[in-house]
């Protein structure tokens, strides 16, 4: 693995533990701002919005190591097609894993269904698309600012290799 691939690696799983946290810290202000519930639906069980939470940002951490992996340092730009296609994802596979396990854990994909249409234009589903747009816009900038290659920050004092 090359250096700028490790940086890439390196920064696509800090990205995607903030992509995480932010992720959970958005439920909770977004639950205690409007007094709702993130799975409203009492019969889909206690692990559907955790296992839906998990695949998107499983699904987040994929994206950022495809592009980071793939795209060598001298075609890095700032990617805003690849952020959209993202959060796009993440919206619709956060939304589809939750209609799969309330369908297979109700026995009627009818309920699933249900689901999905209710969670369409929750605050909820539209912050997990809108934070991964976020942060692989993020991602993408960093990669193209080439940071990587220069290494840490110097000191007014310091200079390059010493």
């Amino acid at each position: 693995m090359r250096d700028y691939q490790k940086y890439a690696a390196i920064l696509a799983v800090f990205a995607t533990v903030l992509y995480a946290a932010v992720l959970v810290a958005a439920f909770g202000m977004i639950s205690l701002a409007t007094n709702l519930d993130v799975i409203a639906d009492r019969s889909a069980g206690p692990l559907v919005g955790p296992t839906m939470s998990a695949a998107a940002t499983v699904l987040v951490l994929l994206m950022l190591m495809l592009f980071g992996l793939r795209t060598p340092p001298d075609k890095q730009r700032v990617a805003v097609g690849f952020a959209v296609a993202t959060g796009v994802t993440a919206y619709a596979l956060f939304i589809s894993t939750g209609a799969i396990l309330v369908a297979a854990g109700n026995g009627e994909p009818l309920a699933g269904l249900l689901f999905s249409g209710s969670m369409l234009g929750s605050p909820f589903a539209i912050s997990v698309g809108v934070l991964a747009f976020l942060v692989a816009l993020t991602y993408s900038i960093l990669l193209a600012s080439r940071y990587g290659e220069h290494g840490r920050p110097l000191w007014p004092w310091e200079r390059r290799g010493e």
